[in-house]
This record gives structure tokens, sequence and C-alpha cells, in this order.
């Protein structure tokens, strides 16, 4: 069965797997590393504006008389929204784009252009109303280029190097959350908060022209047979998606880990001011304390996680991602010292870079191919909107426990809720039926291009 001839990257002319297959050429590399740049961006942006919204409300009078908790939630549940409609409908209207680019590049231009505009927006608000109304525009803009650009592994990337893929995406994530919550400390060290977003504006655009220029065209576009794009974009949200059970309970799964850990990521500047006084350069020191050891113990642990998960399997590595996870957050929400809250973010960190560097290939397995777009849309709406869900959640139960029992034991009660949630992402697991792989990695290994 003879496939349809695209520009491979690099330039060459390479055979295509007909809709629905699996790619078979082995890619160098080099094209691996270009394929997943990108998340290095849009995580740098994620990081960035997490953290400063969080030195921003705890540290200035922009929340007003409003809770911090309370003022989080709205600021972040808005974008939480928009990123669930935005990125699964434009990344499944993506799977059928024709143009001279490709299906995924121009939206990965559009989006990321737009997401400059809206940072900016972001770094000079002096309200509440105008943070967060930014916040709702750069959810849309940054979601996009998400959606199309989730098709780019499923597109590209044959069977037996998904797992290196899959690594390959969990430390530019990694490089990125480095490089966005470096900046926004570093950022609150100075007193110039701003800074942090003007230059993950920068990050974004150099990791997106990467892509764009260096990265081949990937499968062609699917048929529309006669339909239009409204049509194309309600059937994004088509209830055949159910009868991929193992998809929807992974997505299901997804959504409650990457919520867990984003409570940490959330609300750690308000617990080290309520829990343990520091002001904002203090606590500014401490996030690059913690970012070193989330950091470290997040990169010992990605590359030898997937080839773990290549022998054993996807699942087991990333139930030990939930026990990891859950004894990491539970550390740091009952630390008596800033030193164990540190050792738990270690934890964290480890939890964070198992499941990174598993979970990704686990949907790349199971996604129908020619649907990538839509499917790996759906699957990241839990991946993009769980920081947000994270911060409106963990501030709902910080203000209603915090209104009890005071403020310190709100902020370490919403990490004894993402203990739960670890947990939760764990049993909706089990569902999931795993598909046997055809290839070992040594195989991949033996044919790998330069």
């Amino acid at each position: 069965m003879e496939g349809i001839a695209i520009t491979a990257p690099g330039g060459a002319v390479a055979p295509a797997a007909e809709a629905g297959d699996r790619p078979t050429a082995l890619l160098p590399i080099s094209q691996l590393v270009r394929i997943s740049a990108y998340w290095l961006g849009l995580t740098a942006i994620d990081g960035a504006v997490g953290k400063f919204i969080s030195f921003r409300l705890a540290y200035s009078d922009l929340k007003g008389d409003v809770g911090l908790g309370t003022a989080t939630a709205l600021v972040t549940l808005g974008g939480a929204l928009v990123a669930i409609a935005v990125q699964p409908t434009v990344g499944a209207m993506s799977d059928y784009a024709v143009t001279k680019w490709g299906r995924r590049k121009p939206f990965i231009v559009f989006g990321s252009l737009l997401d400059v505009v809206f940072l900016l927006g972001i770094a000079y608000s002096n309200s509440l109303v105008a943070l967060t109304a930014f916040v709702i525009l750069l959810n849309f803009s940054t979601n996009i280029a998400r959606g199309p650009f989730q098709g780019y592994v499923p597109d590209l990337v044959a069977e037996p190097q998904v797992g290196m893929a899959s690594a390959l995406v969990g430390i530019m994530q990694i490089a990125g959350n480095i490089t966005g919550y470096g900046l926004a400390a570093a950022s609150a060290i100075t007193g110039y908060l701003p800074f942090a977003l003007l230059a993950v504006a920068v990050v974004e655009l150099v990791t997106m022209l990467s892509v764009v220029w260096r990265v081949g065209l990937g499968l062609p576009p699917k048929s529309r047979e006669g339909r239009s794009w409204a049509q194309i974009a309600l059937e994004t949200w088509g209830t055949d998606i159910l009868r991929e059970r193992s998809y929807v309970w992974l997505v299901a799964s997804r959504l409650f880990f990457m919520t867990a850990g984003g409570i940490l990521f959330a609300y750690d500047v308000a617990y080290l001011k309520f829990a343990f006084g520091y002001d904002q350069a203090g606590a500014g020191q401490i996030e690059v304390f913690l970012l070193v050891v989330v950091t470290v113990g997040t990169l010992l642990i990605v590359v030898p996680a997937s080839r773990l998960s290549d022998r054993i399997g996807r699942k087991p590595v990333i139930y030990a991602a939930c026990l990891v996870g859950a004894v990491g957050v539970a550390a740091v929400a009952i630390a008596p010292h800033v030193a164990i809250a540190i050792a738990g973010a270690g934890l964290f960190g480890g939890a964070s870079g198992i499941f990174l560097s598993v979970d990704w290939a686990l949907m790349t397995d199971i996604i129908p191919r020619a649907s990538a777009g839509r499917y790996m849309g759906l699957s990241n709406v839990a991946t993009g909107s769980a920081p947000l869900f994270a911060a409106a959640f963990g501030g709902l139960v910080l203000g209603a426990v915090g209104g009890i029992a005071g403020t310190p034991f709100g902020a370490r009660s919403a990490f004894l809720l993402a203990v739960v949630l670890y947990g939760i992402a764990a049993l909706l697991l089990r569902p999931v039926v795993e598909p046997r792989r055809a290839r070992s990695p040594a195989a991949a290994s033996a044919q790998a291009v330069g």
C-alpha cells in the first residue's frame, strides 16, 4: 500500500503513511528535538504567567478587598474554560487544513504572535479586571497554537521512537518550567515582575521559528467531504470519541494528575508568605531553591522512566508517579520547616519527570492517527487547563479553610487536596488498555538515523 509523498524534515521527500497509519521512517535525533522544542516556549509561558499572577496578587493591592484564593480563582477560571473550548476545536480543524505550510504551522504562527500581544497586556495590567481579561485572551491565543501542535508527534514519529520522543517532550516541558519559573523568581527578587513575561515572549517566538522553519509538514490533510468549517468545529465534540474508552480514561487521569501538581506551583508563594512569613524578595529566593530541587529531581528520572516504560509498560510507571507525587506534596503540606518542604518538592519533581516522560507516549500509542489534532487537542485540554483548575480549586480550598482556621492552614490544606487528586488520577488509569508495542527500543536504536 503506497503512501502519499510529503516533504520530510530536512527537506527530503519520504513516503507518508496513509491516513490513520503510523509513520514508519525513523527520524534523526536532531529532528525529534526540533519537533518537541516548541513545548519549551509554551511551558515557559505557563510557568511565568502563573508565577506572575501569584506574586502580583500576594504582594500588591491589585486584588483590592477580594481574598487571595478567591482572586486567584477569578483570574484563572475563565482562562481554563477558554482552553477547554479552543484547543481541541482548533486542533481538529487543523486536521483538515490545506495550506502550503502543511496543516499545523499556520495556526502555530498565528497563535504565537497573538501570545506576544496578550503577554504585554498581562504584564502591565493595573486592575483585577484587566488582568483577568488578558489572561483569558492569552488562553485563547496560546491554545490556537497548542491544539494543532499536538499533532506533530503522531504525524511524524514512528512507533519505535515514540518513547524517545515522549522523553524529549518531557525534557522540553521541564526546560520550559525552569525558564518560566526562573524568570519569574528573578523578576520578583529585582522587583520588576513584567520582565519575566517580556522574556518568555521572546523565548516562545524563537522556539516557534525553529519548528516552523525546520520541521517537516507531516501527514496530508483529511478531506472535509463538503462540510463547512463550522461543522468540522462542532464535530470535535461529537460523542463518537466516547467509543475510545481507554483514551477517555487516560485524559481524565491526566487532568487529575496535572491539577494536583498545579496546586503546588499555584500556591507555593502564598504558602511561603503565610506559613513561613517570607516577604516578596525572600519568597523569590526560596523559589530559586525550589526550582533547582524540582528540576534536578525531574531531570534525573525522565530518560530512565521512559526506558523502563518501554520494558514493563507505561501504566506501571505512571502509577509510581502518582504515589511519589502524593508523598512529596503531603510532605510539603505538613512540613514544620522550609527545608522539609524543599525535600518534598524534590519528590514532586521526580513524580513530574516520571509522568511527563511516559504519559505522552501512552497517549500517542492509543489515539487514532489521522485525527491526531483532534485527539491530542482534547487530551491536552488536561495539560493546558490543569494549572488553571489547580489555581481555581486550590484557591477555593485556601479561602474556605483559611477563613475558618487561619491563612497558614488554608495554604497547607490546598496541598492536601493535591494528595487526594493524585489518588484519583491513579484510580482513573485502571480502565486504560495499553496496546502492545511491536518493536523493542534496541531495534529502534539500531536503525536510528544520524
